[in-house]
């Protein structure tokens, strides 16, 4: 199964369509994305799993997100003080 996510995420070229998300504007699933990479990052380095099948979050939120905010956001995330639950 791992497998078959590593090959997926090679051909990967954009972020999919998302029904949690049917509308033009995509800040919220941009949001969603960066949390949710986090989140997976964070749980599979406790437990020690595999953190590239995290990477399809990661190029999810780098299609939609516009680099200023990744910036905004990686800033306060390294100091501790990220608004968002990780």
């Amino acid at each position: 199964m791992a497998e078959d996510i590593k090959s997926k995420i090679k051909k990967y070229k954009t972020a999919h369509f998302d029904s949690h998300f049917p509308n033009q504007n995509q800040t919220r699933n941009c949001w969603q994305n960066y949390l949710d990479f986090h989140r997976c990052e964070k749980a599979m380095t406790e437990k020690g799993g595999d953190v590239s099948l995290c990477r399809w979050y990661q190029r999810v939120y780098k299609s939609l997100c516009p680099m200023s905010w990744v910036s905004a956001w990686d800033h306060p995330r390294a100091e501790g003080t990220f608004p968002g639950k990780i």
